[in-house]
């Protein structure tokens, strides 16, 4: 994957729970992308795309951000326009709180509340089928099935859900499984895992936000 003018594009990851990261930078390397890892003492400066994988708790992530206000900078920077990708537990945190760690806020960027499956077999392991809720996104984001490990699911305000889901699976109900919302992707799901069709995925939101950064 290269710009127009030949260089490799790259990107920042925040390593805030580690359980993921590495098969993320991977999947980066097989794309041809370059990544900077970023931390309370290497913060992320905006002038590239942000990551954050995790596999972990939602209070264990949401700790880490607030060490050196990495949270903080975080949410300065996304609501500035950073293009910003978040990895299962990443994308819980985008929202205001959950019910894995009472007490604990999120980001709150966007609305709504992480909640347990109350349903099956907790946690979700396995491949699942998610189905676009955006027709217009379709090319790029199709159907497919994807990896997931997990017993939290975000559920945002329903006055904002059209605006903010971009994928929806079921297990035992609907749950929401990715969320796109102009400058922030989450995926509930593990798209470095998901073969293929995964990759494509990651492709679709590199060509998108960061090779558009990059040109």
């Amino acid at each position: 994957m290269r710009t127009d003018t030949g260089y490799a594009p790259a990107v920042d990851i925040i390593d805030a729970a580690g359980g993921n990261t590495g098969s993320v930078y991977r999947a980066l390397e097989r794309l041809g992308v370059n990544y900077n890892k970023v931390n309370k003492d290497n913060q992320p400066d905006g002038s590239r795309p942000i990551i954050l994988p995790g596999v972990g708790s939602f209070g264990t992530v949401m700790s880490r951000l607030r060490q050196g206000d990495l949270d903080s900078r975080l949410v300065s920077l996304v609501k500035s326009g950073v293009p910003f990708l978040g990895i299962c537990v990443g994308l819980q945190v985008l929202f205001e709180e959950s019910e894995e760690s009472p007490g604990i806020a999120g980001l709150g960027l966007l609305p709504g509340k992480v909640r347990r499956f109350t349903e099956g077999k907790v946690p979700q392991i396995g491949w699942n089928r998610v189905e676009s809720t955006r027709p217009e996104l379709q090319d790029s984001y199709p159907d497919g099935y994807v990896y997931f490990v997990n017993s939290f699911v975000a559920e945002p305000e329903k006055a904002f859900e059209k605006e903010i889901v971009l994928y929806r699976g079921q297990y035992y109900r609907s749950f929401c499984a990715a969320v796109l919302k102009d400058n922030v992707t989450a995926f509930q799901f593990h798209p470095e895992k998901s073969g293929e069709f995964g990759m494509s995925l990651l492709s679709s939101w590199l060509n998108q936000f960061v090779l558009e950064v990059a040109s």
